[in-house]
């Protein structure tokens, strides 16, 4: 639950990058639905004049890799050096800032013109604290509704199949939800409000790692990540949002 902490350890990063994320996993097959989106998401509201990215808690980079060739310039804050080394050794293309995880919210790299922020991972993983504290840094890159987009993710909502579990997984550090109205309350204290919403995986990790449910799973999540409606009940979501009001 303390992403400050937990990642200050290139074991931990190591095991992020390359078995969370390995080839054909239950996260890799969201995040190549979620590149596909974004990349979308990009060309359609910034046909003018490309973004600059600021993803607030890069990790290893990989929400910047996502964004490759279709911002100006992208840059990367993060509280753990190993994550940002790893970024760099990966290949990310950013300017990458380490930031200290508390005390005064962090300056956005200036910039003109457009602006993307990004949060992926971040949310569920985090306290109230540190989610306001997100969303204040963002808040800055975006001081106005024409300042550009904030993407953030939630992957455990609480809608999902994912809840299922929790009354017996409640109470593991591991285990944690975000409801939709409690992510709509958190942007709505920052001056944000929900422009559009997107599900990534209706099913959970489990049938992933089922031989003969694997195909169905990938099918099925395939699917459901261009049906509208569909993201009400997704357990991973993508929440896209604009400046409404100074926070």
């Amino acid at each position: 639950m303390n992403y400050a902490r937990v990642f200050q350890h290139t074991g931990a990063v190591d095991k992020y990058e390359h078995v969370t994320y390995a080839p054909g996993s239950y996260a890799s097959r969201i995040n190549e639905r979620q590149r596909a989106y974004l990349r979308a998401l990009v060309r359609r509201s910034f046909p003018d004049r490309r973004p600059v990215q600021h993803d607030f808690a890069c990790g290893t980079g990989r929400a910047i890799r996502s964004l490759h060739g279709l911002v100006r310039e992208a840059h990367g804050y993060d509280t753990s050096a190993d994550m940002l080394a790893k970024a760099a050794e990966v290949g990310t293309r950013a300017q990458l800032h380490a930031i200290p995880a508390d005390g005064p919210v962090p300056q956005p790299a200036p910039a003109d013109g457009p602006a993307l922020v990004t949060m992926f991972r971040l949310l569920l993983n985090v306290d109230d604290a540190v989610r306001d504290r997100a969303l204040a840094f963002a808040a800055k890159a975006l001081p106005d509704p024409g300042a550009g987009l904030l993407v953030i993710e939630n992957h455990g909502n609480t809608n999902s199949l994912r809840h299922l579990r929790a009354h017996r997984l409640r109470g593991q550090r591991w285990f944690a939800e975000l409801s939709h109205d409690e992510i709509d309350r958190l942007l709505a204290r920052h001056g944000f409000e929900t422009v559009e919403r997107r599900g990534f995986s209706m099913l959970t990790q489990g049938w992933y790692e089922r031989r003969g449910l694997d195909r169905i799973a990938r099918g099925v999540d395939s699917a459901a990540s261009v049906l509208p409606g569909t993201d009400r009940y997704a357990v991973n979501v993508v929440y896209v949002a604009r400046r409404v009001r100074p926070s």
